[in-house]
């Protein structure tokens, strides 16, 4: 091979990411029509979300995690309108239908998404916080910076204590340019094997996250909150909540080959007052295939809070 057809060939693999990101869709105006709920318009962008329940009764807020929309919400978000709540889902930016804007997706970034969107709906009451993975990290950040907004904090399979990386994903995250081509050529691969292989996850829940890899900055933010959240501990803020006397619930899955079991002991040694649960025969994806156990999880560790 000539150097000069082996230079084409550099180029070419090296720009076919960029070309492959041009090509996806981005969140257009029809998009958001034919989008379930509502729109906020925030700093930096469109946020999607939808109210579930009755117009009345204590609100429930709902944060999903890194990869998959708020679609994920569908059996949790109905078992706490069964038990009364009126039950707020959005998308964090990058996913499912809100915007994905430049930036580096870090704690500040989703904690400020959060609360600029609680401001738009006029949500000044306390709440309750329930967030999945990487939302369980980022419900924890919410929740320590402003102890007083929320009435309780629920946390599931939640990032932000202990995490075990898959290699693909650790060396994406790792190493800078090498890193990004391989996330944008490899990773939708990746993604939808694991996608395909999801477990309990419903036709309907598949279908909407395999629809987040054909829309423009799906992988850079995904990218991103591995570089700039993933990889954070939130001892500090654990420890705060216990402090605040904020209730803490967390719900594990005793077959979570992303979180550790053993979160339950890391989180016991920062918050003594939390109080957790596993589900023995769940995996990370706890939140929609075993929703009536989570909920019922739920209940019961509610009834044994001391503050």
């Amino acid at each position: 091979m000539s150097l000069l057809w082996f230079i084409i060939i550099i180029v070419v693999l090296a720009v076919l990411p960029w070309i492959r990101e041009k090509l996806r869709l981005s969140v257009s105006e029809s998009l958001r029509a034919a989008a379930p709920g509502d729109f906020a318009n925030l700093s930096v962008g469109y946020t999607h979300y939808q109210w579930v329940g009755p117009v009345r009764g204590p609100v429930a807020v709902l944060v999903h995690g890194l990869t998959t929309p708020s679609a994920i919400w569908q059996e949790i978000a109905q078992g706490m309108v069964d038990l009364g709540y009126r039950v707020l889902v959005y998308d964090l930016y990058g996913r499912g239908f809100s915007d994905a804007p430049h930036g580096t997706q870090n704690k500040a970034f989703f904690v400020e998404q959060l609360s600029e969107l609680l401001d738009d709906q006029g949500l000044d009451e306390e709440l309750v916080l329930v967030g999945y993975s990487m939302g369980g990290a980022i419900a924890t950040a919410f929740a320590a910076q402003y102890p007083h907004r929320v009435n309780r904090l629920v946390m599931l399979a939640s990032t932000g204590v202990e995490m075990h990386d898959d290699k693909f994903w650790a060396f994406c995250r790792d190493t800078p340019v090498i890193g990004d081509w391989l996330h944008a050529m490899l990773g939708p691969l990746v993604m939808r094997a694991e996608i395909n292989t999801g477990g309990k996850a419903s036709p309907m829940l598949r279908e909407a996250q395999l629809d987040e890899l054909k829309r423009k900055g799906y992988l850079r933010s995904v990218l991103s909150s591995r570089r700039a959240f993933l990889s954070e501990t939130l001892e500090d803020e654990h420890r705060r909540l216990g402090i605040e006397a904020v209730p803490v619930v967390a719900i594990w899955a005793r077959k979570d080959h992303v979180i550790p079991i053993t979160a339950i002991g890391q989180l016991a040694s920062w918050n003594t007052f939390a109080q957790q649960d596993e589900v023995e025969t769940a995996g990370h994806g706890l939140p929609y295939s075993h929703g009536p156990e989570v909920i019922g999880k739920m209940v019961t560790l509610f009834s044994k809070e001391i503050f």
